[in-house]
């Protein structure tokens, strides 16, 4: 990440977390009229300070912290107000029924949530009005135009505070972004060198839309790129990671199994058919598996279904084909319960591109190049390009879907994966 980005996100947490504890000293002398020297402040700050560990963790999880969100738009609002409402059902919770810290927290509580929700608005509009604006920002001049560059310049001018401004001049730039093409221009190269050698920094338009977009643009990439980026990545990461998803999926399976018990008798009883729903899919180095959940939709009918009369058809949100049920264990996740059996049989990680049926998979082989590299990893349940892209139901789709597994493909690694778990949490309680 950029180190202006880093900078801004730590200002961010660092400005959460003194808000919190501002919100808290200050609820607590509303109510007892006292000093922080009082007591009364060094009695709540051990479980409140659990509790803003976890509120920390709830405003991550709602995309809080990502750079490219911090507008003060309605979307942006109605994920603070969100993650502000979960964490005060986790703090309620976490006061009347599970801990017991000899502090009365209810008047106390409600003080402090109140007090902490509007110093957090705040804050927050502040932040993304004034500080995440008005930090030093990086002068960026692209080089070449086309459609790709043309993408890049309206995203820097219409997300400032992503910490870049557009510049013209390239005497006047702090960072030249440069085709792959241009590098073999002798005249360019020297110039180039001539800017580096003076402080300037040089990057390549694919690095830097990577950077930026947090994906990789297909078009762009060259056939030699995955040789350098994708290629005999092989870490000790890679060799822990099979046993441990085979032990978490068989843990959460027993864990799981009375909800799994329930899901099962209400997907018999609501419609015909089978409760388990199998699929063959493309995975790992393009061998094919079958994939298990819980059946959502209508069972096929071969004397007129769409898909005997016309093939594989795509899913989309809003598909006729779901029952009532399974409309809503589908827009919850539950209907991938059943896929731990995948991971646990070594067929599916909880991370990874998302399978597709082998259908799909010749013909989008066929329309776009690198689709195959998808298969160089286990496919997921969770995903990069889930969480940036949720539904794929065309070739486009597909398309847009592909230049954020490529990214998760080139960076992926135990903390880009766990950041991708921790944000699908999200998931199962809003619509994909």
């Amino acid at each position: 990440m950029n180190p202006a980005l880093r900078l801004k996100q730590i200002i961010l947490v660092i400005g959460d977390i003194a808000i919190l504890y501002g919100a808290l000293a200050l609820a607590l002398i509303i109510r007892y009229r006292a000093p922080l020297t009082s007591g009364a402040f060094i009695n709540h700050l051990q479980p409140f300070s659990i509790l803003f560990a976890l509120w920390i963790i709830i405003f991550y999880i709602n995309g809080l912290y990502e750079i490219h969100k911090l507008k003060n738009t309605p979307a942006f609002i109605k994920n603070l107000g969100a993650a502000v409402t979960v964490g005060t059902l986790i703090a309620i919770i976490f006061f009347y029924l599970i801990t017991d810290y000899g502090i009365a927290p209810k008047t106390n509580l409600f003080i402090f949530l109140v007090v902490s929700f509007v110093c957090i608005y705040i804050w927050r509009s502040f932040y993304n009005n004034f500080v995440g604006r008005h930090l030093p920002m990086t002068a960026v001049t692209l080089l070449g135009a086309n459609p790709f560059t043309a993408e890049l310049t309206q995203t820097i001018r219409h997300n400032p505070q992503l910490g870049y401004r557009m510049v013209n001049a390239i005497e006047s730039a702090d960072l030249i972004v440069v085709p792959a093409h241009f590098k073999h221009d002798p005249r360019v190269t020297r110039t180039l060198y001539h800017y580096a050698t003076a402080g300037v920094e040089v990057m390549d338009t694919i690095a830097f839309y990577e950077l930026l977009m947090q994906k990789l643009p297909v078009h762009e990439l060259e056939d030699t790129w995955f040789l350098r980026h994708l290629v005999n990545r092989h870490t000790i990461y890679d060799f822990f990671r099979l046993p441990t998803e085979i032990f978490c999926a068989a843990f959460l399976l027993v864990v799981s199994l009375p909800l799994t018990a329930v899901i099962a008798v209400l997907v018999k009883l609501t419609s015909r058919g089978p409760i388990i729903f199998k699929q063959v899919r493309v995975g790992e180095f393009g061998k094919q598996f079958t994939l298990y959940k819980f059946r959502s939709m209508i069972a096929n009918a071969p004397d007129g279904s769409a898909e005997a009369v016309s093939g594989p058809q795509w899913k989309t949100a809003d598909d006729p084909r779901f029952t009532a049920l399974g409309r809503i264990i589908e827009r919850t996740h539950l209907d991938e319960l059943p896929q731990l059996v995948n991971i646990v049989k070594g067929e599916v990680s909880f991370v990874g591109p998302r399978p597709e049926r082998p259908a799909f998979v010749t013909q989008l082989k066929e329309k776009m190049p690198f689709y195959e590299l998808r298969h160089l990893v286990k496919p997921g349940i969770a995903g990069w390009a889930q969480l940036h892209y949720s539904y794929g139901s065309s070739v486009n789709d597909a398309y847009e879907k592909l230049q954020y597994d490529l990214y998760y493909l080139k960076n992926r690694s135990f903390w880009l994966d766990l950041g991708i778990i921790i944000k699908t949490i999200k998931l199962f309680f809003t619509k994909p």
